[in-house]
Protein backbone atom coordinates (compact mmCIF):
# COMPACT_ATOMS: atom_id res chain seq x y z
CA UNK A 1 0.00 0.00 0.00
CA UNK A 2 1.57 3.18 -0.70
CA UNK A 3 1.49 6.17 1.71
CA UNK A 4 -1.36 7.83 0.24
CA UNK A 5 -3.88 5.25 0.20
CA UNK A 6 -2.57 4.43 3.90
CA UNK A 7 -3.62 8.39 4.27
CA UNK A 8 -7.34 7.96 2.73
CA UNK A 9 -7.68 4.51 4.57
CA UNK A 10 -6.40 5.94 8.33
CA UNK A 11 -8.79 8.78 8.00
CA UNK A 12 -12.05 6.55 7.07
CA UNK A 13 -13.87 7.82 10.35
CA UNK A 14 -12.78 10.99 10.57
CA UNK A 15 -14.44 11.46 7.26
CA UNK A 16 -17.31 9.44 7.72
CA UNK A 17 -17.70 11.85 11.26
CA UNK A 18 -17.83 15.16 8.72
CA UNK A 19 -19.59 13.84 5.74
CA UNK A 20 -22.56 12.86 8.17
CA UNK A 21 -22.85 16.58 10.12
CA UNK A 22 -26.29 17.97 9.09
CA UNK A 23 -25.56 21.03 8.18
CA UNK A 24 -23.30 19.22 5.43
CA UNK A 25 -25.87 16.79 4.36
CA UNK A 26 -28.61 19.27 4.25
CA UNK A 27 -26.43 21.44 2.23
CA UNK A 28 -25.76 18.34 -0.43
CA UNK A 29 -29.60 17.87 -1.17
CA UNK A 30 -30.29 22.02 -1.31
CA UNK A 31 -32.02 22.21 2.59
CA UNK A 32 -30.43 25.30 3.44
CA UNK A 33 -30.81 28.75 3.95
CA UNK A 34 -29.19 31.54 2.22
CA UNK A 35 -28.38 32.93 5.67
CA UNK A 36 -27.22 29.15 6.28
CA UNK A 37 -24.95 29.22 3.03
CA UNK A 38 -23.86 32.74 3.56
CA UNK A 39 -23.00 31.59 7.16
CA UNK A 40 -20.77 29.34 5.39
CA UNK A 41 -19.23 31.04 2.93
CA UNK A 42 -18.33 33.66 6.23
CA UNK A 43 -16.30 30.93 8.06
CA UNK A 44 -14.79 29.92 4.54
CA UNK A 45 -13.61 32.67 4.53
CA UNK A 46 -11.65 33.17 7.41
CA UNK A 47 -10.17 29.79 7.06
CA UNK A 48 -8.92 30.22 3.44
CA UNK A 49 -7.88 33.67 4.05
CA UNK A 50 -5.03 31.94 6.18
CA UNK A 51 -4.25 29.04 3.34
CA UNK A 52 -1.22 31.07 2.08
CA UNK A 53 0.44 31.95 4.97
CA UNK A 54 0.29 28.50 6.46
CA UNK A 55 1.98 27.34 3.07
CA UNK A 56 4.63 29.97 3.52
CA UNK A 57 5.08 29.10 7.49
CA UNK A 58 5.12 25.59 6.15
CA UNK A 59 7.97 26.31 3.73
CA UNK A 60 10.11 28.84 6.35
CA UNK A 61 9.88 25.85 9.09
CA UNK A 62 11.04 22.96 6.37
CA UNK A 63 14.59 21.75 7.79
CA UNK A 64 17.08 21.80 5.39
CA UNK A 65 16.49 17.71 4.32
CA UNK A 66 12.97 18.70 3.53
CA UNK A 67 13.78 21.13 0.91
CA UNK A 68 12.57 19.33 -2.12
CA UNK A 69 9.00 19.68 -1.08
CA UNK A 70 9.09 23.47 -1.67
CA UNK A 71 8.38 23.01 -5.67
CA UNK A 72 5.25 21.13 -4.30
CA UNK A 73 4.48 24.26 -1.54
CA UNK A 74 5.33 27.19 -4.21
CA UNK A 75 3.02 25.07 -6.68
CA UNK A 76 0.45 25.49 -4.05
CA UNK A 77 0.58 29.01 -3.10
CA UNK A 78 0.17 29.86 -6.59
CA UNK A 79 -3.48 28.36 -6.88
CA UNK A 80 -4.65 29.21 -3.72
CA UNK A 81 -3.53 33.41 -3.52
CA UNK A 82 -6.69 35.19 -3.79
CA UNK A 83 -8.91 32.60 -3.20
CA UNK A 84 -10.64 34.00 -0.18
CA UNK A 85 -11.56 37.09 -2.83
CA UNK A 86 -13.63 34.53 -4.49
CA UNK A 87 -15.75 33.78 -1.19
CA UNK A 88 -16.36 37.07 -0.45
CA UNK A 89 -17.74 37.78 -4.18
CA UNK A 90 -20.08 34.55 -3.36
CA UNK A 91 -21.08 36.55 -0.57
CA UNK A 92 -22.02 39.81 -2.65
CA UNK A 93 -23.82 37.74 -5.21
CA UNK A 94 -26.12 35.88 -2.47
CA UNK A 95 -27.16 39.93 -1.81
CA UNK A 96 -24.75 40.32 1.73
CA UNK A 97 -22.38 42.77 2.68
CA UNK A 98 -19.05 41.21 1.75
CA UNK A 99 -17.41 43.64 3.74
CA UNK A 100 -19.29 43.02 7.00
CA UNK A 101 -18.44 39.14 6.34
CA UNK A 102 -14.83 40.11 6.12
CA UNK A 103 -14.56 42.43 9.11
CA UNK A 104 -16.81 39.55 11.23
CA UNK A 105 -15.01 37.16 14.20
CA UNK A 106 -14.89 33.90 12.74
CA UNK A 107 -16.38 31.55 15.15
CA UNK A 108 -14.51 29.59 17.74
CA UNK A 109 -14.76 26.32 15.99
CA UNK A 110 -13.10 28.04 12.97
CA UNK A 111 -10.39 29.43 15.11
CA UNK A 112 -9.62 26.26 16.87
CA UNK A 113 -8.47 24.71 13.22
CA UNK A 114 -6.44 28.14 12.18
CA UNK A 115 -5.02 27.78 15.34
CA UNK A 116 -4.35 24.02 15.48
CA UNK A 117 -2.73 24.47 11.87
CA UNK A 118 -0.51 27.23 13.13
CA UNK A 119 0.73 25.14 16.09
CA UNK A 120 1.55 22.04 14.26
CA UNK A 121 3.58 24.09 11.53
CA UNK A 122 5.72 26.21 13.84
CA UNK A 123 5.69 23.43 17.09
CA UNK A 124 6.07 20.07 15.76
CA UNK A 125 6.27 19.49 11.84
CA UNK A 126 5.47 21.53 8.96
CA UNK A 127 5.49 18.09 7.22
CA UNK A 128 2.07 17.75 8.79
CA UNK A 129 0.13 20.67 7.02
CA UNK A 130 0.02 17.97 4.35
CA UNK A 131 -2.97 16.73 6.27
CA UNK A 132 -4.73 20.08 6.00
CA UNK A 133 -4.44 19.93 2.27
CA UNK A 134 -5.82 16.70 2.23
CA UNK A 135 -8.86 17.27 3.94
CA UNK A 136 -9.33 20.76 2.58
CA UNK A 137 -8.98 19.42 -1.20
CA UNK A 138 -10.57 15.73 -0.46
CA UNK A 139 -13.67 17.30 0.45
CA UNK A 140 -13.56 19.58 -2.20
CA UNK A 141 -14.07 16.95 -4.66
CA UNK A 142 -16.65 14.80 -2.78
CA UNK A 143 -19.02 17.86 -2.38
CA UNK A 144 -18.15 21.20 -3.68
CA UNK A 145 -19.99 20.64 -7.42
CA UNK A 146 -23.05 18.50 -6.22
CA UNK A 147 -23.86 20.70 -3.09
CA UNK A 148 -23.36 23.81 -5.23
CA UNK A 149 -25.45 22.77 -7.53
CA UNK A 150 -28.21 21.73 -5.18
CA UNK A 151 -27.78 25.09 -3.40
CA UNK A 152 -28.38 26.86 -6.53
CA UNK A 153 -31.46 25.00 -7.73
CA UNK A 154 -33.20 25.04 -4.22
CA UNK A 155 -32.74 28.69 -3.36
CA UNK A 156 -32.90 30.33 -6.98
CA UNK A 157 -29.11 31.78 -6.58
CA UNK A 158 -27.44 32.92 -9.62
CA UNK A 159 -24.44 30.66 -10.65
CA UNK A 160 -21.78 33.81 -9.61
CA UNK A 161 -22.89 33.06 -5.90
CA UNK A 162 -20.99 29.59 -6.48
CA UNK A 163 -17.60 30.70 -7.75
CA UNK A 164 -16.00 29.30 -5.15
CA UNK A 165 -17.19 26.14 -4.83
CA UNK A 166 -16.95 25.06 -8.47
CA UNK A 167 -13.74 26.43 -8.99
CA UNK A 168 -12.53 24.07 -5.97
CA UNK A 169 -14.66 21.37 -7.51
CA UNK A 170 -13.08 21.41 -10.72
CA UNK A 171 -9.70 22.30 -9.44
CA UNK A 172 -9.18 20.07 -7.03
CA UNK A 173 -9.73 16.68 -8.88
CA UNK A 174 -6.43 17.92 -10.53
CA UNK A 175 -5.04 19.01 -7.38
CA UNK A 176 -5.97 15.75 -5.64
CA UNK A 177 -3.39 13.29 -8.39
CA UNK A 178 -0.75 15.90 -8.00
CA UNK A 179 -1.39 15.83 -4.21
CA UNK A 180 -1.19 11.90 -4.28
CA UNK A 181 2.35 11.81 -6.19
CA UNK A 182 3.65 14.37 -4.05
CA UNK A 183 2.96 12.46 -0.70
CA UNK A 184 4.11 9.45 -2.02
CA UNK A 185 7.42 10.42 -1.96
CA UNK A 186 7.56 11.36 1.27
CA UNK A 187 9.07 8.36 3.05
CA UNK A 188 10.08 9.48 6.33
CA UNK A 189 7.74 7.57 8.82
CA UNK A 190 7.78 10.45 11.06
CA UNK A 191 6.06 12.77 8.61
CA UNK A 192 3.87 10.21 7.11
CA UNK A 193 2.46 10.22 10.87
CA UNK A 194 2.34 13.47 11.26
CA UNK A 195 0.37 13.90 7.98
CA UNK A 196 -2.09 11.32 9.26
CA UNK A 197 -2.13 12.87 12.35
CA UNK A 198 -3.31 16.43 11.02
CA UNK A 199 -5.35 14.63 8.49
CA UNK A 200 -7.59 13.05 11.11
CA UNK A 201 -7.68 16.24 13.81
CA UNK A 202 -8.16 18.74 10.84
CA UNK A 203 -11.40 16.23 9.64
CA UNK A 204 -12.47 16.71 13.26
CA UNK A 205 -12.37 20.15 13.26
CA UNK A 206 -13.42 20.69 10.54
CA UNK A 207 -16.80 18.64 11.39
CA UNK A 208 -16.95 21.46 14.39
CA UNK A 209 -16.82 24.07 11.64
CA UNK A 210 -19.56 22.45 10.09
CA UNK A 211 -21.57 22.14 12.69
CA UNK A 212 -21.51 25.75 14.18
CA UNK A 213 -22.97 26.89 11.26
CA UNK A 214 -26.84 28.08 12.14
CA UNK A 215 -29.25 26.20 10.41
CA UNK A 216 -32.23 26.67 10.41
CA UNK A 217 -33.54 24.11 8.32
CA UNK A 218 -32.13 21.57 10.90
CA UNK A 219 -34.38 23.11 13.99
CA UNK A 220 -37.45 23.07 11.79
CA UNK A 221 -37.08 19.61 11.04
CA UNK A 222 -36.08 18.68 15.00
CA UNK A 223 -39.38 20.54 16.34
Amino acid sequence: MNFYDRLVKETEAQRHELYTVPQLVDGLNGDISRETYIAYLTEAYHHVSHTVPFLMSMGARLPQNKKSLHKAIIEYQEEEVGHEEWILNDIAACGADKEVARASTPNLETQLLIAYNYDYINRKNPVGFFGMVFMLESTSTQIANKGADAVKDKLGLPKNAFSYLYSHGELDISHMKFFEETVNQITDPADQAAIIEVAQNTFRLFANVMRAIPHAYEVKHAA
